[in-house]
């Protein structure tokens, strides 16, 4: 995106919260990769979703270090809870102190391992998910998950447009292949309505009929 239009942007939006903000900067200092942290645009924009939504339970697939939790957990009904899963269990003390400090640790429940096997055993109704693991997997969350979420509910799958990368259709990449593949399959489901947001690195709202 053109830097002035980004600036722009960041300028006519809510300011960022000082705990988010603090979250992004130890992102940043203390792990590799720490893009894959939400940042302030989406995490409003997530937010924002959540609170339309008011949903009473919420599944994250990849918590990372807790960005897009807080911002979703923010929109729950009261009594609500979100449920985020993450395979790295060495980020677990670190996003739950975030947790603590964003006030929402309490209707925030965090689970350890391999989404695969943990999905099929949450007897849940979800009203929305947010899909942000591991690229080359999305087709699998999505298969897990989409019977558990009930009609009318939502699935937002990030980084669909990969850095431009599903332009490529000849790539072998793991990662890109599983997003090229991920966005087929969506394009050619049926009893879903689904549209990608240029948002960031692309965002791909679904809703159930």
């Amino acid at each position: 995106m053109d830097k002035l239009i980004e600036k722009y942007i960041h300028d006519h939006s809510s300011q960022e919260d000082p705990v988010l903000e603090e979250l992004f900067r130890e992102t940043h200092i203390r792990f590799v990769n720490p893009n894959m942290s939400t940042g302030h645009i989406q995490g409003k924009f997530l937010e924002l979703i959540s609170k339309m939504i008011t949903p009473e339970i919420i599944l994250e697939i990849g918590t990372f270090t807790g960005y897009s939790a807080i911002c979703l957990a923010r929109g729950l009904k009261p009594g609500g809870r979100l449920i985020t899963i993450e395979i790295n269990d060495e980020l677990k003390e670190f996003s739950s102190s975030w947790f603590r400090k964003a006030g929402v640790d309490q209707v925030i429940t965090q689970l350890t391992g391999r989404a695969q096997e943990i999905i099929p055993g949450l007897d849940k109704q979800f009203d929305l998910v947010f899909i942000d693991g591991d690229k080359r997997e999305y087709i699998d969350y999505y298969k897990l998950s989409i019977d558990k979420v009930r009609s009318g509910g939502f699935i937002l799958a990030d980084n669909v447009l990969w850095g431009d990368k599903v332009l490529d259709a000849s790539s072998r990449d793991p990662q890109t292949r599983g997003i090229i593949e991920f966005n087929e399959m969506i394009m050619r489901e049926k009893g879903i309505e689904k549209i990608i947001l240029p948002l960031r690195d692309g965002l791909m709202l679904i809703r159930k009929k």
